[in-house]
Order: C-alpha cells, then sequence, then structure tokens
C-alpha cells in the first residue's frame, strides 16, 4: 500500500513539473511577441522580454541564459533584472514610444472622449512609471 507521503510527493513532482512546462511556454509566447515588437514599430519589445526572463529563469536557465547575454536586448533585461533600472536612452524611447501610439490612436480611431482620456491616463501612469525608475547607468558607477 503506498502511503500518503508518498502520494503528495508524486503529485508535487507532477504539479512542479506541470508548472515548470507552464513558465517555458509562457517564456516562448512572450519572447515570440517580443521579436513581433522588434519589428513592429507601435508594440513594445523590451516588456516582453522581461516577462519572458521571468518566465525562463522558472522554468529554463539555457534559455534565460540566452535571453540575459543577448547582444542587443541583455544590457537592458541585466540592468532591470539587478537594479529595476532603465537606461535614458530606452526611457525616452518608451516615452517618445507611447506618444506616438497616442497620436496613432487618436487619430485613427476617433475615439469618444471617455475613451480618449482613459487610454489617455493609462498612457501617462506608463510614462510615470518608466521615468521613475532608476537609471541604469548611474547605478553601474556605485
Amino acid at each position: 500500500m503506498i502511503s500518503n507521503d508518498v502520494r503528495n510527493t508524486k503529485a508535487m513532482t507532477l504539479s512542479s513539473k506541470a508548472l515548470k512546462a507552464i513558465f517555458f511556454l509562457a517564456g516562448l509566447f512572450f519572447t515570440g511577441l517580443g521579436i513581433i515588437g522588434a519589428i513592429l514599430p507601435v508594440m513594445p519589445t523590451t516588456v516582453f522580454l522581461i516577462v519572458a526572463v521571468y518566465c525562463f529563469g522558472r522554468s529554463s536557465p539555457r534559455f534565460e541564459s540566452w535571453l540575459l547575454n543577448h547582444r542587443h536586448y541583455g544590457p537592458t533585461l541585466r540592468n532591470w533584472q539587478k537594479y529595476g533600472a532603465i537606461s535614458r536612452r530606452v526611457k525616452f524611447i518608451a516615452c517618445i514610444g507611447m506618444a506616438i501610439g497616442f497620436i496613432l490612436f487618436y487619430l485613427g480611431a476617433s475615439p469618444a472622449w471617455p475613451l480618449t482620456t482613459a487610454v489617455a491616463l493609462f498612457m501617462l501612469l506608463s510614462a510615470w512609471y518608466v521615468l521613475s525608475r532608476p537609471i541604469a547607468s548611474e547605478l553601474e558607477k556605485h
């Protein structure tokens, strides 16, 4: 007869394997979105890659390492992971991207004022968050 401890251990192993697989698939999904974002001008890249690194950190050290050591995105991802920091250049690009995205939304959709206000507020809060993060280059000097 199998004891409850053995059953619980098997169930935990199966559930942790399932959770690891879910994180891995989510990491692949967000990496794909990040790749699409690198091609499309109005879709973000780094945000999706940050989420992908988080997912791979819980499922695949190999893929996590690949993203953290990527030639273009690695430094930004490492700064975020280590310090929660964003470089001045990335802050500038993010804020300009949000402004252009809002303008394209407003001109293309001609939304009613409640939706315009909601989107503007969301963009302003997002920009505030980006600008409130520490500056990566200043943290690396200390």
